[in-house]
């Protein structure tokens, strides 16, 4: 594809990824994040230029087929990821431990972004709290790879119990990640689970330019930059003592959901403070 819009001048640094929730939202169009002008069929191309990760929401209420995936992978250039939201039928099964072949088509269709897949995220919304067992049957069937691919799962709960110890024991051994919500309606901690971190900060305000006051983006900038170092954020929530690793390591930070409207402008101004 000719490539009809300039990548940013430079880049965050190569382990963290900074994007939004989606590219497809009729506030962002007409000069809010999208040139007025642009036609919608062009949104995820200059997205993926602008940010460097976009999380696929839409998944969540259906997978697309697998030409569709290979057509965003096509949209986008090298070193953009995506990450996406594992479809609903499977994460409100009252029977985890039997999503095996739906787990199986659903990956074996989002494999065909190929480099371009980040990671798979798997929530579990407020109101569900599979005991341990279910959860670790369940993460059982989480593969480790599609198409010769490794494949990076994070996982996230919205119900407060569930956050234990235990519970950072067993994603550890499954080196599965703790989706850390910047959230104020949902439980929020920042235990570093796997060797690769993800959090999904939802606080932009409609009344600021870039949805959040210049010294969090600088906060989140710096989290970031901890995050790929192989450190643990201290000052963030945590259900265990924070753990810094020992070797660099790979961080998706996106901007989701409250003024939705804003977060294009939070990620590139985070994306800014990186460069």
């Amino acid at each position: 594809m000719q490539d009809l819009f300039a990548a940013p001048a430079s880049g965050p640094a190569r382990r963290i990824h900074v994007g939004i929730g989606g590219w497809t939202y009729a506030p962002w169009r007409g000069g809010m994040f999208y040139p007025a002008g642009l036609v919608q069929r062009r949104e995820l191309e200059y997205a993926s230029r602008e940010l460097t990760a976009i999380e696929i929401n839409g998944t969540y209420y259906g997978a697309q087929k697998p030409a569709t995936y290979a057509k965003w992978r096509d949209e986008t250039p090298p070193g953009f990821l995506f990450t996406a939201k594992a479809p609903k039928r499977i994460m409100a099964s009252r029977r985890l431990a039997g999503t095996g072949a739906q787990i199986e088509d659903f990956v074996g269709g989002i494999g065909e972004l190929g480099d371009r897949l980040g990671a798979l995220s798997w929530q579990f919304e407020r109101g569900q709290a599979p005991t341990p067992d279910e959860l670790a049957a369940f993460l059982m069937l989480l593969p480790a790879q599609v198409d010769g691919r490794r494949l990076r799962h994070a996982l996230e709960l919205r119900e407060p119990a569930l956050f234990t110890p235990d519970l950072l024991a067993l994603l550890r051994q499954r080196n599965v990640a703790l989706v850390f919500a910047g959230s104020d309606e949902h439980p929020a901690f920042a235990d570093v689970t796997a060797d690769f971190t993800y959090a999904r900060v939802m606080q932009s305000r409609a009344d600021l330019e870039h949805g959040y006051p210049e010294a969090e983006l600088d906060a989140w900038a710096a989290r970031a930059r901890a995050w790929a170092a192989g450190g643990d954020p201290a000052e963030l929530p945590h259900v265990g003592p924070p753990r810094p690793g020992t070797a660099p390591r790979e961080a998706f930070v996106f901007f989701i959901a409250s003024a939705k409207e804003r977060n294009p402008a939070a990620a590139r101004a985070l994306i800014a403070r990186l460069s």
